[in-house]
C-alpha cells in the first residue's frame, strides 16, 4: 500500500513569478485535508529552469525532481515517476487551487466510481475576448466528457494507460483523460470520469482551479481565436509547421508571428 494518499505534481519551467501564488493556495488546501497534511506530497518538476524555480520550490518544502526534456508531458511523467501517493494529481504552475481541492479529490476517488477526472477551471479575469475564447473551447470539451483544472487518477490506472504521451507538445492532458475514460469503461465495475458537476452531485465542494491570464496578457485577449484555426490548418497540411507553431507558442514564451507563420 502507498503511504500517502495524494501526490500533487507541478511541472515548472521558469515559474518563479507564478509558483508562489500556486504554493500559497496549495498550503491552504494542504492544511485543510481531512486526512492531515502528511498524507499529501507536492512535487515540483524542474524542466530546465534558469530563474530560481528549483530553489524557490525547495524553500517552500516541496519535493523537487528534474526532467531535462523540454516537454510538459515528459515533466508530468517524471513527477509521477517519483511520487509516492495512491492518487496522482496534476496542476499547472500558474494555477491557484481551491481550498477544498484535496478533500474533493479524496471524496470523489473514495467512492470507487471514478477512474479519474478534473476539478474544473475558471480564469483569474474575464474580458469579451477571453469569454469568447472560453465559449469556443470549453463547451466542446464538456460535450466530449472532458474537464479542465487539476487532473487526477489512481497511480495504478495512470501506469496502465501509459501516462502522458511524450510525443505531444500540447494537448497531452486531454489525451490522458480520454485514455483513462476508455480504461474505466473496460473496468469491472465500470468507472467514469469525474467533473466539476460530479462533486456538486455528491455534495462535495466544487474545487475549481483558477488559471492565470498570462497568455492573454502577453498576446492580447482575442489572440487565441485566430491562433487555434491556424494551428489546426497546419496540423492538417504540414505537421512540422504545426509542431513549430506549438513549440513557439507554448514553449518559447514569444508567441506566434502576426502572420501566423511558425518561426524557423
Amino acid at each position: 500500500m502507498h503511504r500517502l494518499r495524494i501526490s500533487l505534481v507541478i511541472p515548472a519551467w521558469n515559474e518563479a513569478e507564478f509558483l508562489p501564488l500556486l504554493l500559497d493556495s496549495v498550503e491552504v488546501a494542504w492544511q485543510r485535508f481531512v486526512l492531515g497534511p502528511d498524507m499529501v506530497e507536492v512535487i515540483v518538476v524542474d524542466n530546465g529552469s534558469t530563474d530560481g524555480t528549483r530553489a524557490l520550490a525547495q524553500e517552500r518544502g516541496c519535493a523537487v525532481t528534474a526532467v531535462a526534456q523540454r516537454c510538459i508531458a515528459a515533466a508530468r511523467n517524471g513527477g509521477a515517476g517519483v511520487a509516492h501517493g495512491e492518487i496522482l494529481a496534476f496542476a499547472d504552475a500558474d494555477f491557484r487551487l481551491h481550498p477544498e481541492t484535496f478533500n474533493t479529490i479524496h471524496g470523489l476517488m473514495s467512492t470507487g466510481r471514478y477512474v479519474g477526472g478534473g476539478t474544473g477551471l475558471t480564469m483569474e479575469r474575464w474580458s469579451p475576448g477571453i469569454r469568447a475564447t472560453w465559449l469556443a473551447v470549453v463547451p466542446l470539451l464538456h460535450a466530449l466528457g472532458l474537464e479542465g483544472g487539476v487532473w487526477f487518477c489512481r497511480r495504478d490506472d495512470f501506469e496502465t494507460v501509459g501516462g502522458y504521451d511524450i510525443a505531444l507538445q500540447a494537448g497531452e492532458d486531454l489525451r490522458l483523460l480520454r485514455a483513462l475514460r476508455r480504461h474505466g469503461r473496460r473496468s469491472r465495475p465500470r468507472r467514469r470520469l469525474a467533473a466539476q458537476r460530479t462533486a456538486r452531485e455528491l455534495g462535495l465542494a466544487e474545487a475549481v482551479a483558477i488559471h492565470s491570464a498570462r497568455k492573454f496578457d502577453q498576446h492580447g485577449d482575442w489572440h487565441f481565436l485566430s491562433l487555434l484555426p491556424r494551428l489546426l490548418f497546419w496540423a492538417i497540411v504540414s505537421r512540422p509547421r504545426a509542431d513549430a507553431g506549438v513549440e513557439q507558442y507554448f514553449y518559447s514564451g514569444r508567441g506566434p508571428p502576426r502572420d501566423g507563420t511558425p518561426a524557423s
